[in-house]
């Protein structure tokens, strides 16, 4: 597995969660600093109580001398009331990805994976471009990947994104906000990990998802297959396909304003800002 690279540039511009700053152009039902206390929603069901002319006085006066246990004392409240969710242990997968175990150091290389290694390319020889990808998507829909067919002119133009700009940041929506995940390409791999993990262990962060571009009916069949293999305990199904649709939006698209945050990134990481991709991704339809 290749590792990801420990770029100095990259670390300087790495998002510190609490410092950051809403845009108001940004949506305010998606922010990185997320909670699920609602704090007007709580002032308001506090006014609505009966006893609260009767303490309002000394409500206001907390509120003016002591903010913080004000608050405190609402969100207390406030999950007292809420009952456990019945649908809690179906889904163990972290809100935010805790930082994980380091990938044990390797100093050998890894085998480019081809799609022999996949898909017995004498048993598709036969078979047209249109059969071959409902082949594939059909075979990866039981198994914890996702799929796509992509033409070669695509292709060609993320793998030389990819070896121009090597390294960038994808924000991925969770509940209550996003979530920053490193991507880095290696050859015809893109390799995914959380930015709390790459904090952490640099390039021996754990992967999430690696997506592997198979050119070998390029020639042939005029199509390039595609799978992404996701680790399920850190990110789902549809949150590994949003991850490789920015991906090829901002490596298989000549859009300008996108170009220019990845050469930002890359070329210009101190006037680089963490905003400007959640601002993009909240005009993004896919």
């Amino acid at each position: 597995m290749a590792r990801l690279v420990n770029s100095r540039s990259f670390i300087r511009n790495l998002l510190v969660f609490r410092e950051c700053s809403v845009p108001k152009s940004i949506n305010p039902k998606r922010t990185i600093m997320s909670t699920n206390f609602n704090y007007q929603q709580a002032v308001e069901e506090l006014k609505s109580n009966p006893y609260f002319d009767k303490y309002s006085k000394k409500i206001a006066a907390l509120q003016q001398t002591s903010p913080e246990e004000f608050l405190s004392r609402l969100e207390t409240v406030d999950k007292s009331k809420k009952p456990p969710s019945p649908t809690k242990d179906l889904d163990s997968r972290p809100e935010v990805c805790r930082v994980g175990e380091p990938k044990p150091a390797s100093t050998s290389f890894t085998k480019t994976k081809v799609l022999d290694d996949v898909l017995k390319i004498d048993l598709v020889e036969d078979k047209s471009p249109d059969e071959i990808k409902d082949l594939w998507l059909e075979y990866h829909k039981s198994k914890d990947a996702i799929a796509a067919v992509i033409p070669p002119e695509k292709f060609k133009i993320v793998l030389e994104r990819g070896e121009k700009y090597q390294l960038f940041l994808l924000p991925l929506p969770r509940k209550q906000g996003y979530e920053f995940i490193v991507c880095q390409f290696a050859g015809n791999e893109v390799h995914f990990t959380p930015l709390i993990s790459y904090q952490a262990h640099k390039e021996n962060a754990p992967e999430c998802l690696t997506i592997i571009y198979f050119p070998d009916l390029e020639e042939n069949k005029g199509i390039v297959l595609m799978k992404g293999e996701f680790d399920k305990n850190v990110i789902n199904a549809i949150e590994a396909q949003c991850l490789a649709n920015q991906l090829h939006l901002y490596y298989g698209e000549n859009n300008e304003k996108r170009t220019k945050l990845l050469e930002r990134f890359t070329y210009d990481p101190q006037s680089f800002k963490h905003m400007d991709l959640i601002a993009e991704m909240e005009t993004l339809t896919f």
